[in-house]
């Protein structure tokens, strides 16, 4: 992947948003041998202002190689979602890229600001919904039936706030059938723990289980905390999901009835299976299953894989 500069600020010239602020990340790749920061063609941006302004606080914006939009490969005609725009610094790249642009706020006067700053450019449009509420697959179909997208998928990037990240990535992960790939920036110990979980580890849990088996995940790289304006407490990191389609999900009788298991299994942690499942049959039952799986009649949760998961809910569950 080619790298370019990034720089990752918020613009202090702005009126204050209603509700809390978080880091806003931008940058672009302009050309295969060089790289710059890129800004709107057809209208002003508030790229200088914000220079303007933290360099008269004695601040001056770090630059770091590789960029959000760069990780997706975003390009001339792709369709993209992107999940809190703030003031509108990614947008401005996605759309630059040549990409159409749909973008979910839910802070009133965030949408109103980038309305109008890209009021010139039909590639975009910005709804005002609280995301984790919102109906996305039936926007999404509505966006693709105006563009008359002939690929049939779209792509998320996305600089989501580090206290909605699971809530958005158990929203967006099962939806292959809309979404390719889903680019987003997580606080860097949230994305490992998600990418990297190791079995036999208190940070194995439900939610990786739940990602690998909608998607492949993937560490791209992490942004240092230092990168930031206003500076948070926490690096973070740009973390890639390539979304399986159904016919390449786990075969497994129910989803719904897998992912209770799972939640079930998990719930009582370091608690062995044969205990912690015993709901869904007999502690007898368990230990054979768990011995047809070639797994020992003292497993605990957090020593099986996906695959192992799948063998046990399948041979356990009745649905």
């Amino acid at each position: 992947m080619t790298t370019s500069t990034l720089l990752v600020f918020q613009n202090p010239l702005l009126p204050k948003p209603t509700r809390p602020a978080h880091s806003s990340i931008a940058g672009v790749q302009k050309g295969a041998a060089s790289a710059c920061i890129v800004c709107a063609r057809s209208q002003d941006d508030d790229y200088h202002a914000t220079i303007k302004a933290l360099n008269s606080k004695g601040r001056f914006p770090r630059k770091s190689l590789g960029q959000l939009a760069a990780a997706a490969a975003v390009q001339e005609g792709d369709i993209v979602l992107e999940i809190g725009p703030g003031t509108g610094s990614l947008t401005n790249v996605l759309l630059d890229a040549g990409a159409t642009v749909l973008a979910i706020e839910k802070d009133q006067h965030m949408v109103g600001l980038v309305r109008e700053r890209f009021a010139s450019i039909d590639q975009l449009k910005v709804l005002q919904e609280d995301f984790v509420k919102c109906h996305i697959r039936s926007h999404m179909l509505s966006l693709f039936e105006r563009r008359k997208s002939s690929s049939g998928f779209a792509k998320v990037v996305a600089n989501i706030p580090f206290n909605i990240s699971t809530n958005v990535i158990k929203q967006l992960l099962p939806m292959g059938d809309i979404f390719s790939e889903v680019v987003l920036l997580l606080q860097e110990e949230t994305a490992l723990r998600l990418v990297e979980p190791s079995l036999r580890t208190s940070e194995y849990r439900p939610i990786n289980i739940f990602v690998n088996f909608y998607s492949e995940p993937e560490y791209k790289f992490k942004v240092p905390r230092t990168n930031f304006f206003p500076q948070p407490k926490v690096d973070a990191a740009v973390v890639t999901f390539k979304l399986k389609q159904a016919t390449d999900y786990p075969a497994v009788t129910s989803t719904k009835s897998f992912f209770s298991m799972v939640s079930s299994a998990f719930n009582g942690k370091r608690k062995m299976l044969r205990k912690s499942l015993q709901h869904l049959c007999t502690s007898l039952e368990i230990e054979k299953a768990l011995g047809d799986v070639g797994l020992p009649a003292t497993s605990r949760p957090e020593e099986l894989t996906l695959d192992d998961f799948v063998k046990l809910h399948n041979l356990i569950v009745q649905v």
